[in-house]
């Protein structure tokens, strides 16, 4: 079992070709997780990306899945990851799962407040009205 392991989903009102073009860029892949080294092992277009983590801090890998759902997307991200060297406390694990999940919700509500910015609730993505029955 690696020593953080964090999983977390957000749904977003857009469908998943529009979120998956916002993890295409990897200077993106920089802004959204700094500081970890990430090598793409699997792309699935719309369905998201696989990585390897890799580099001086951190090993292990990560993935960011998108499942259509309804008028949207789950944005589901998954990261499990080892120290580099020295093993981390109980303790000390437990705080960077803890910041990790933090900053997952950070990046999925970044994007999702940019994506969704002008839909009315209840709107479906591309405007239409929802369809009510008489």
């Amino acid at each position: 079992m690696a020593t953080v392991d964090v999983v977390d989903e957000t749904f977003l009102a857009v469908p998943p070709e529009r979120l998956a073009a916002e993890f295409a860029d990897p200077a993106a892949w920089r802004r959204f997780w700094p500081d970890l080294a990430l090598r793409v092992f699997t792309d699935r277009g719309a369905k998201g990306l696989r990585w390897s983590v890799v580099g001086d801090a951190w090993t292990g890998s990560m993935e960011v899945w998108l499942e259509a759902v309804g008028d949207g997307t789950v944005l589901h991200w998954f990261l499990r990851v080892d120290p580099v060297g020295e093993p981390l406390s109980r303790r000390a694990a437990t705080r960077e799962g803890v910041r990790r999940q933090r900053a997952a919700k950070a990046v999925a509500f970044a994007l999702k407040d940019r994506l969704e910015a002008g839909r009315p609730p209840g709107v479906p993505p591309g405007g239409e009205s929802p369809v009510t029955s008489v």
